[in-house]
């Protein structure tokens, strides 16, 4: 069976060019596209400065010998390659099934270009069907799930392995909300933006400018 994480991430290794700054997504996708990057890196010498999307991403690009640099030691990205949890045709998507959507989408606001790479799953006419992650302090956590609970978006509060409360690398909360659909993405995200104690969501609209799509064997560029 033909692994179409391994083949995304592996042809979008071949995007990255000598001296760049390059965003490193996190997720089981980005995972092959990290090892392929450090292939290249050890086979070719290409020298590039790599900023990790999360503490999980960090550690397996310095193990596979990844030079790390924080966003904020860096002028700017490049570069960035990221999974995605759903996308559609206008290349909008979601993100944060993984639970790094808050420095993901601070390291992509911040790149010259964003590519997705994604297995043929990924790929939906509307956005929806994924949980919609929703990074939220701790304190107040409880009325806001209140309060998705009374606009019917039917959220859950994200839990651990051990059933405690997940926490982001950045200590926070996630709230899911269980949508089914989006009919209007960006009135869903300028409403949930300004929410008082919403750290950021995961909806990413308008930031990707390619996707590398696995379908039936072969990997597919698809542009804006």
């Amino acid at each position: 069976m033909v692994n179409e994480k391994k083949m995304v991430g592996e042809r979008a290794a071949e995007f990255v060019s000598d001296g760049m700054v390059v965003g490193l997504g996190t997720g089981s996708t980005a995972y092959y596209f990290v090892m392929a990057l450090a292939k290249r890196i050890s086979e070719e010498g290409l020298k590039i400065s790599g900023v990790p999307t999360s503490l999980e991403t960090a550690r397996l690009a310095e193990k596979n010998g990844i030079k790390m640099y924080s966003v904020d030691e860096v002028d700017g990205v490049d570069l960035t390659i990221d999974g995605a949890d759903e996308f559609d045709p206008q290349l909008n998507g979601i993100k944060g099934g993984g639970g790094a959507l808050l420095i993901e989408k601070i390291i992509a606001s911040n790149s010259k270009e964003v590519i997705w790479i994604a297995d043929h799953s990924k790929e939906v006419s509307q956005l929806g069907s994924f949980p919609l992650p929703v990074e939220v302090i701790r304190e107040g956590s409880k009325h806001l799930l209140a309060y998705f609970t009374d606009k019917g978006y039917q959220p859950t509060l994200r839990v651990n392995d051990e059933g405690e409360p997940y926490l982001t690398d950045n200590e926070h909360y996630i709230i899911d909300l269980h949508l089914e659909g989006i009919t209007d993405a960006q009135a869903l995200s300028e409403e949930l933006i300004h929410l008082v104690g919403v750290v950021e969501h995961g909806l990413f609209l308008d930031i990707a400018d390619k996707v590398i799509l696995a379908k039936d064997g072969n990997c597919q560029i698809i542009e804006k």
